[in-house]
């Protein structure tokens, strides 16, 4: 997601997340449980991981209390919950580069889901390394420019250590390192702003455009399915809608 298309992809994902609060919800909450099983703490002070996410949730406009609570449950020891990090990547249709990252407790289950999907919308599952080659992690700040002055947010953000600085539409596109992404959201918020959207993410290096107007629906409704699954994280891809 670079350029143009990476704001209507995050606009589409918070879409989403504005009408499906509870499910988002849900899943934030075992991005939570993970952080602090492997990150060893509860507190974020020290648990770099679990910062994230909390960052994360707070821009999915999470309340304070509901992230509270899921920090307190599963900062017990009685946490039997065993999630397992699982990466899936594949096409859809026309060739669309896809990659799903989950959290799953039943690998078989996750795994046989991924696949209907796929074989169901006209994709198909490939191996790991098929399609990852064609993306960069960055980390990827967005905030609303209402009541901004552009030059002053980009000099914040560079400041902050930002490597790259774009207006898009309504909103500032701030995108950083990975490693440099804690840093600069911190300094930012610092400094009184608030994000859309703050997460480490996947970006194409290309687009792949579909034409066929009935693949493009096929490439929705996978986009859906996928992102529906309560095992399933994030999902990445390099399609770029012809409204875009």
């Amino acid at each position: 997601m670079s350029g143009h298309s990476k704001w209507n992809n995050i606009k589409r994902k918070k879409e989403k997340t504005d009408g499906q609060k509870a499910k988002i919800f849900t899943k934030l909450a075992r991005e939570i449980a993970v952080a602090i099983k492997e990150g060893g703490s509860a507190d974020p002070a020290s648990n770099s991981r679990l910062k994230d996410c909390i960052a994360k949730a707070k821009a999915a406009n999470v309340p304070n209390d509901n992230i509270d609570r899921v920090i307190k449950k599963f900062s017990g020891e009685n946490n039997a919950d065993n999630y397992e990090a699982l990466t899936y990547e594949g096409y859809g249709p026309s060739g669309v580069a896809v990659i799903v990252e989950t959290l799953t407790d039943n690998r078989n289950r996750t795994a046989g889901e991924m696949r209907h999907y796929f074989d169901k919308y006209g994709g198909n599952l490939g191996q790991s390394g098929c399609v990852s080659f064609m993306f960069n992690k960055k980390g990827v700040l967005v905030i609303e420019a209402e009541g901004l002055d552009e030059d002053q947010v980009m000099e914040d953000a560079l400041e902050a250590g930002a490597s790259d600085f774009a207006a898009d539409e309504d909103v500032f596109e701030i995108t950083t390192e990975p490693d440099d992404f804690s840093g600069v959201r911190d300094d930012l918020e610092a400094k009184g702003y608030s994000f859309v959207s703050a997460e480490v993410e996947m970006i194409p290096d290309v687009y792949t455009v579909i034409e066929d107007p009935d693949l493009c629906i096929k490439m929705e409704k996978l986009l859906d399915m996928l992102e529906d699954n309560d095992d399933v994280q994030n999902v990445w891809h390099n399609w770029e809608r012809p409204e875009e």
